[in-house]
């Protein structure tokens, strides 16, 4: 689906690395990519259309994900720091930014942090809390567990999850469109390279980062005064994405476009590629 990228690493103040994927013109104009759950940078996305629009597409692994070092307290605040620091070691400016799935979060610490002049969140989990009544039980079981004993939540995920594990947890909850994406283009085999790599060291940094995204979004959506742009497909029936499409997420940021797409699902970030980012980038 997507060319091979360029494998990059950071040192950061703590001697933690932080890696990440690269693609497109080193001069170009910076895209922070997050990842959905468990996946790694190596799968980016548009890479065939970065040259075109000037950009530079860097997909970042979170830490204990793909090669990016473990942080056991990880936490939204830890990572906009590791990220700041990255953005400073490189000298990037005028940063823009894209969170997919699980990643919309960590993309929203990072614009609320002040490192993005603008976000794309792309069938992006929601802010489940604040949708709890729209959630299905299994996923309103996890926010309980979660306030139970969170803790123990996260080595209950560790010791279950794999990515074998994950992708049948995506292929079941996947829309007809969706299957098809994964099963007919090959974008099903990038996706699970994305999962093998990204739990490449285990499930520790999966459950740490499941276990964030269950909980309150690291930045308020009113507080997040940047454009953002909500991508979601009419078809995406993914129980942890947004049960209302982001239009109740719409309300709430200040700078805000809503693109609801009527032929698409949940893997729009791959089909649209072209226009997510020519949107981001205008």
């Amino acid at each position: 689906m997507t060319s091979p990228g360029d494998p990059r690493s950071v040192r950061l103040p703590d001697g933690r690395d932080l890696a990440w994927t690269e693609w497109g013109r080193p001069g170009g104009r910076p895209v922070l990519f997050s990842p959905g759950a468990g996946m790694s940078g190596v799968l980016g996305f548009g890479t065939d259309v970065l040259d075109d629009l000037g950009l530079r597409l860097l997909a970042l692994d979170r830490p204990g994900l793909g090669r990016s070092s473990p942080d056991p307290a990880k936490s939204y605040a830890s990572w906009t720091a590791d990220v700041r620091a990255l953005v400073g070691s490189l000298g990037l400016r005028d940063v823009l930014g894209v969170g997919f799935s699980q990643g919309a979060p960590f993309a929203a610490a990072l614009a609320g942090a002040g490192l993005l002049d603008a976000v794309a969140l792309v069938s992006g989990q929601d802010d489940l809390r604040a949708q709890r009544h729209l959630l299905v039980p299994e996923v309103a079981g996890m926010l309980d567990a979660v306030d139970a004993d969170p803790a123990g939540f996260e080595r209950e995920i560790a010791r279950v999850a794999d990515a074998g594990w994950l992708w049948g947890v995506i292929l079941t909850t996947a829309a007809p469109v969706d299957r098809a994406a994964y099963e007919g283009t090959g974008l099903g085999d990038a996706v699970r390279a994305a999962l093998d790599d990204g739990f490449a060291q285990g499930a520790a940094g999966y459950a740490r980062d499941l276990v964030l995204a269950l909980g309150p979004w690291p930045v308020p959506p009113e507080e997040i005064t940047v454009p953002v742009h909500l991508w979601y497909g009419a078809h995406d029936t993914s129980t942890v994405h947004s049960p209302d499409l982001g239009s109740a997420l719409a309300g709430r940021f200040p700078h805000v476009r809503h693109t609801v797409l009527d032929d698409e699902g949940g893997a729009l970030l791959w089909t649209r590629a072209r226009d997510v980012l020519a949107a981001l980038a205008g």
